[in-house]
């Protein structure tokens, strides 16, 4: 349990998530995603793990997956990369609320695998549209305990056989760690004023499980992550 970071700070603010942040510090923001979650969000590893499995099921059929909240998308780009490599037929449509990260996945390398849209999952909800992975990265720790178990019923009703939601462990070696070895790789950017923001933002393992529902499944992931999972 962290000391220094003993309580969840979930009122801060971002500074990419203010409207009238600085634009090229933004897009260089949504250019550097790429780097820090290829270094921390071990999605390749979740995908080897869990996504993978539910595609060799039934390798000839097309599946489909709902990223909810890209980013600067390329989770959803990578996972599309990966699925192709395999022999796998994956349709993914990555959603996002924010116009401008919407408007910087306009300038990224069409995919005829991967589908970028301004919308919510609310959105979905009522459209009634069935995914059959919904994955997230990073969206969590942006929301009070009202919107997270709003969210997770949504991504629950999307799915039809797993979800999993990738974030942060709140942690004091965690944000200690990250306040040293991101300065020097990450420059005229938020990543690192905003990761360190984000951090306190987090939930810790024994927070997130209080919250979430009795049939979701929540798990630590080396270094200091936190999946937050359910399976049909």
């Amino acid at each position: 349990m962290p000391v220094f970071l003993s309580r969840r700070q979930p009122d801060l603010v971002e500074q990419m998530d203010k409207k009238d942040c600085d634009p090229v510090k933004l897009n260089n923001t949504y250019n550097q995603f790429s780097v820090i979650n290829g270094m921390l969000s071990n999605w390749k590893r979740i995908y080897r793990n869990q996504i993978r499995p539910i595609l060799s099921i039934t390798p000839e059929k097309e599946c489909s997956l709902l990223d909810i909240g890209f980013g600067g998308g390329d989770i959803p780009i990578s996972i599309s990369k990966w699925a192709t490599q395999d022999g796998y037929h994956l349709k993914i449509t990555a959603i996002e609320t924010d116009d401008r990260a919407f408007e910087f996945a306009k300038s990224l390398p069409e995919s005829s695998s991967v589908a970028f849209l301004n919308c919510s999952s609310t959105d979905l909800v009522k459209q009634q549209q069935k995914f059959d992975i919904v994955i997230s990265n990073h969206v969590l720790h942006h929301l009070d305990e009202q919107n997270t178990l709003q969210i997770l019923d949504e991504a629950k009703s999307l799915a039809t056989s797993l979800v999993i939601f990738n974030d942060i462990e709140r942690s004091d070696i965690g944000y200690s760690l990250f306040n040293v070895l991101s300065r020097p790789l990450f420059w005229n950017s938020f990543i690192t004023e905003d990761g360190l923001t984000s951090i306190k933002r987090c939930y810790t393992k024994k927070e997130l499980t209080e919250i979430a529902p009795s049939d979701w499944k929540v798990e630590r992931s080396f270094p200091f992550r936190l999946l937050l999972s359910y399976e049909h």
